[in-house]
């Protein structure tokens, strides 16, 4: 059977076939142009062994990120298991977020990641922000989630130079002296017994990733405060948030006194981001 045979096959049982193909082309080893241009080709028993082996998997409906075990994020490719987030589009539009502020700061930045998982925002950040002049930190309270997150740093080449990787709670991770031009994070923030939570993503993803408490807002309670002593006097917080949670996160803020509180909205119109500067 040629890999169009496969594919087909393989669309047949699962009943998606872009799914199908990205699985034929991580079994094959290809990107998605090496992967059209061999589908007159034979498989390797090997290969063959390896769909079958993500087929099996996926069957039982683990998600497809993780059956294929990458997943991209803005202009990376990022290794993605159990043990961290899948990386998702809204997610960038906060890193979009945070780059901007980043890019107005003329000679030395500084970015903080807090609660990092896979490394998406900071690794982003490093990325895409000049070469010289940059630090950004990852921080998670999961040893294993960094894990995930110091494979990935090695796939963003030179400027891997600037990323700095640190185990702790939220600030406990940071220098007592750092000071950052830009903290942005995307923390735990579904209430406990939400029904709004996807089925699939509460069995397959991070608790430790996803709940924060009754209403949610548990984590925000921590970080809004505390980013206070990390930021510079016109250093930005960058918060994603739950669709329902602007308001809250919001009020959050304005008892710390951050100045400049701003909603964004996601590519659906729902509330998603929530940017304020440091208080005065």
């Amino acid at each position: 059977m040629t890999w169009r045979g496969l594919w087909d096959e393989t669309a047949s049982v699962i009943g998606d076939r872009q799914h199908a193909r990205w699985m034929c082309e991580t079994a094959s080893s290809t990107d998605p142009d090496e992967f059209l241009a061999s589908l007159h080709h034979t498989p390797m028993t090997r290969m063959v062994s390896h769909l079958d082996a993500m087929l099996a998997r996926y069957r039982t409906g683990e998600p497809v990120q993780y059956v294929l075990g990458s997943w991209s994020f803005r202009r990376l490719d990022l290794n993605v298991d159990q043990r961290v987030l899948i990386p998702r589009p809204e997610t960038e539009m906060v890193a979009e977020v945070a780059l901007d502020l980043a890019r107005a700061i003329e000679d030395e930045r500084i970015v903080v990641d807090l609660g990092t998982g896979s490394g998406a925002i900071g690794l982003a950040c490093a990325d895409e922000l000049p070469l010289d002049g940059t630090t950004v930190w990852l921080t998670d309270a999961s040893s294993d989630a960094l894990d995930v997150a110091r494979a990935n740093l090695s796939g963003i080449g030179r400027a891997a130079r600037n990323v700095r990787v640190a185990l702790g709670n939220w600030f406990a991770a940071l220098p007592g002296d750092l000071e950052a031009d830009v903290i942005v994070s995307n923390p735990p923030y579904v209430a406990v017994g939400s029904a709004d939570l996807e089925a699939n993503v509460g069995e397959w993803e991070p608790e430790g990733a996803l709940f924060a408490g009754a209403d949610g807002l548990d984590d925000y309670r921590v970080i809004i405060p505390g980013a206070i002593d990390y930021l510079r006097p016109d250093g930005w917080l960058v918060l994603e948030i739950g669709y329902d949670q602007g308001p809250a996160v919001s009020a959050l803020l304005e008892q710390q006194r951050y100045r400049e509180i701003e909603v964004r909205q996601d590519l659906a119109n729902l509330d998603r981001i929530v940017l304020a500067k440091r208080p005065a």
